[in-house]
């Protein structure tokens, strides 16, 4: 039995991949350096690069290695073309809008931000999102090929639009990140849930590979995703893990919902249902054992549907260590219970997930892009 061999087009393509990859990683190489990172032949690399710089992605930086008089070759550097272009990374959340213009290294090459004032009608947030984009936007660094959305609303995961449920603390109105964003962006806008990006940057951060976990969000919003098999898991619609109807056991031992124990604690923000985080950080005792179980109930429903082999907690007081203890000591006692450990990311979780996924995406933009 024969093997196919590859065609020429297909190691071209492949040559051309590993080339704009380690350019992304190095910045600056020679084909000289980068025959010696891939094991190909010096005149396979250079053919590579000529047919890059054709296509417009890879350009000669100008700048030469030592040589001559017996140093050997006089080597040019070669680099990604700012026509290669960047990506957003876009956070709404309550406590502003923040956009950041990323390279295909993995830079920031722009970032700001915009508070947002409460209520956040719909009106005012588009504003802010389209004032932020276009900041960031200014300056060099060629097209905006694409951008990641994290919101602090539940996403419908077919159109991008935020979706308004009852008793949701965040957002007042119908939000569209994607038509707000589209005059900016040359390609695709990406939509999801703060929540489900921090889990993707949880996952992504873990040494030993997080594949099954379920991640609880306690801050002034509520929120819980579910990592199976490596991948979110979304529902039909995209609001799967809106843990704040749960029914578990409120202050008073009898069943609540779980968005009404901190109405009964007298942990909420006045005319809104948003967590007063600084009230509940202050909690004596009793009311962090009260609220430990309240969570403990929650945490025993999501075991219970979602088989997780572990629950991450994060949000600004899910991390609380007095908060944290009383949850882990009262979900302890539940007829099944699996690890509860504090998430590692604390600062900009959702962001940071959003930002990983934007570079990947540019990264294989451009590699699509590599045909002339």
């Amino acid at each position: 039995m024969t093997t196919a061999k590859p065609s020429l087009e297909l190691l071209r393509s492949l040559t051309d991949e590993h080339v704009l990859r380690e350019l992304m990683r190095q910045r600056r190489l020679t084909r000289a350096d980068l025959a010696t990172r891939s094991g190909l032949s010096k005149p396979t690399v250079g053919e590579s690069v000529r047919r890059l710089t054709e296509a417009g992605l890879v350009v000669d930086t100008g700048e030469r290695t030592p040589g001559g008089r017996g140093m050997g070759r006089v080597g040019s550097y070669y680099a990604l073309a700012d026509s290669a272009g960047t990506a957003l990374a876009v956070s709404i959340a309550p406590d502003g809008v923040v956009v950041e213009r990323v390279d295909a290294h993995g830079d920031i090459v722009g970032r700001t931000r915009h508070d947002i004032s409460r209520p956040a009608h719909a009106e005012r947030v588009a504003t802010a999102l389209g004032t932020a984009t276009t900041q960031a936007g200014q300056g060099g660094g060629g097209a905006i090929r694409l951008a990641v959305v994290s919101a602090a609303d539940p996403v419908h995961r077919v159109t991008g639009r935020l979706v308004r449920l009852p008793d949701a603390p965040f957002l007042l109105g119908d939000l569209d990140p994607v038509a707000v964003l589209t005059p900016h962006v040359a390609g695709p806008v990406v939509v999801d849930n703060d929540v489900n990006w921090a889990a993707q940057a949880e996952r992504d951060l873990d040494p030993a590979g997080l594949s099954d976990f379920a991640y609880v969000f306690l801050g002034e919003g509520l929120g819980c995703a579910v990592v199976s098999d490596g991948a979110v898991r979304r529902g039909h619609t995209g609001v799967a893990g809106e843990i704040a109807h749960l029914l578990t056991a409120g202050p008073d031992g009898r069943a609540t919902r779980f968005i009404d124990v901190f109405a009964d604690l007298g942990l909420r923000h006045a005319g809104t249902t948003a967590i007063d985080v600084e009230r509940v950080r202050r909690l004596p005792a009793a009311g962090r054992a009260a609220l430990g179980h309240a969570v403990s109930g929650v945490l025993a429903a999501v075991v219970a549907l979602a088989d997780p082999r572990l629950v991450l907690i994060g949000g600004s007081w899910g991390t609380h260590p007095p908060i944290l203890d009383a949850v882990t000591t009262a979900f302890s006692g539940m007829p099944r219970h699996v690890e509860v450990r504090p998430a590692l990311l604390t600062d900009e979780p959702a962001l940071t997930g959003a930002r990983a996924e934007a570079l990947d995406r540019l990264r294989s933009a451009i590699i699509a892009r590599r045909t002339p």
